[in-house]
């Protein structure tokens, strides 16, 4: 067990309730596991489900820096890894051509490659850094070989820098992988991953949730909104489903318009909180009189 691991999934649980992250009892479990056995932990969910929001908790609770590579079409290892500053390479170069330095080609060579021209990426980063949280955002967005290249450094948290040398990780990171399943992943990265999928909480659960992390707004209205957004979730009409982070951001505005409860005049003028496609903003107004009534 790593020195951040938790003593128990209930323990953890409490640890990232005083963040105001309120995991369910799978949740913690999975991730209590995945930190005592050192494995990454993939979260798949819906957008807006807390997947991100995890790891930023994880960090905060055992007050560790949070390192995120955010992941894109096209991304590669190099990205990801490390890279020279070849700029400061040649001005190293022309600093020691000035100064008549007699290094051999050898030696001159070893000088370009020190650490202090070696620009950490995230996942060096972390591995360099650790005790960390590596927070492998939207792995669904790059590709195969990226992919690939993940499961190789999440096997042994150690990568190779052929001019530098081998850098491991002294503990090994907390990583914890997103995706929001646009695609399916590689057997072989889930495998290496303890797994779980993140639901949209229930009724009880989003309420508190967002009685915890908007403490200011009256509890009636938080209670309405979070009963509105679930009934729009529970309809087939809408193109994104809003997710938790809609549901808080819908409340939060309500309650800057000064709003103590969910009347239509007020949840039509704020929609835009909840709502992030024209089409759904259009369909979820032309709905509210229902919703609320």
């Amino acid at each position: 067990m790593t020195t951040t691991s938790a003593a128990s999934a209930s323990t953890l649980a409490a640890s990232l309730a005083e963040t105001g992250y309120l995991a369910d009892e799978g949740l913690a479990t999975i991730a209590y596991l995945a930190m005592a056995m050192e494995r990454p932990l993939l979260l798949e969910g819906e957008p807006g489900t807390g997947k991100t929001a995890m790891a930023e908790a994880i960090a905060e609770a055992y007050k560790l820096p949070l390192i995120r590579l955010q992941c894109y079409e096209g991304i590669d290892a190099a990205q990801a890894l490390y890279d020279w500053d070849f700029t400061a390479q040649i001005l190293h170069l022309r600093s020691v051509e000035a100064g008549g330095g007699n290094l051999s080609t050898a030696e001159l060579e070893k000088s370009l490659y020190d650490e202090r021209f070696l620009l950490a990426r995230p996942i060096l980063k972390a591995l360099q850094q650790s005790p960390a949280v590596l927070l492998i955002d939207e792995i669904d967005r790059a590709d195969d070989e990226f992919e690939a290249f993940l499961l190789e450094v999440l096997s042994t948290y150690q990568v190779s820098i052929p001019e530098f040398g081998t850098v491991k990780a002294a503990t090994p990171p907390i990583v914890v992988l997103t995706s929001n399943r646009t695609r399916d992943l590689h057997d072989a990265l889930k495998r290496r991953c303890l797994y779980h999928w993140i639901d949209h909480p229930g009724l009880a659960r989003e309420v508190a949730i967002v009685r915890t992390r908007l403490p200011d707004v009256p509890a009636l209205l938080a209670e309405q909104v979070v009963r509105a957004v679930q009934q729009i979730r529970a309809t087939d009409d809408v193109m994104k489903p809003p997710g938790v982070a809609e549901t808080l951001d819908w409340a939060r505005a309500l309650h800057l318009l000064g709003s103590p409860t969910l009347d239509l005049e007020a949840a039509a003028a704020s929609i835009g909180a909840l709502c992030k496609y024209r089409e759904d903003t259009t369909r979820v107004s032309a709905t509210l009189a229902r919703i609320l009534g």
